[in-house]
């Protein structure tokens, strides 16, 4: 039987900590602030707008073009607004989250794999990071 089959005992161990997972009331309040940006048009638009201008100001830094003041300004005005905005923060902070608690995650499988065994508390403080830090591995594609 191979290790992934669906019905191998770490498939089913994995199936056992996404119910965890999806039943956490933690988890299910951070979907929620998902769920709640994501039916919100006014405060998609908002964040769309400060990403798509914030990646226009990194390229122009990229390329040496130098930002003037004002650009630099407008773009924090906007960015402020977006975090005073309870829709956008909410969902901000749930994806911050979201994302640590996938990495976190993926640090103890990864780490697993590549000892062979359980990480103990100093295998984790020794992998670094995460993926991209230390001698962790992880298979990030850093």
């Amino acid at each position: 039987m191979s290790i992934v089959a669906e019905d191998s005992p770490v498939i089913t161990k994995t199936k056992e900590l996404c119910a965890q997972i999806a039943e956490d009331a933690t988890f299910r309040q951070l979907q929620s602030s998902v769920e709640r940006f994501l039916a919100d048009d006014a405060a998609r638009l908002q964040y769309q707008s400060v990403h798509e201008r914030g990646e226009e100001l990194n390229n122009k830094q990229r390329a040496g073009i130098e930002l003037g003041k004002s650009e630099i300004s407008e773009f924090e005005a906007a960015r402020e607004a977006l975090f005073a905005n309870e829709i956008a923060r909410d969902f901000l902070d749930a994806q911050r989250e979201l994302e640590g608690l996938q990495q976190e995650i993926g640090k103890y499988v990864g780490i697993t794999i590549e000892l062979g065994r359980v990480p103990t508390a100093e295998d984790l403080a020794e992998s670094g990071g995460g993926c991209c830090g230390g001698g962790g591995g992880g298979g990030c594609g850093c």
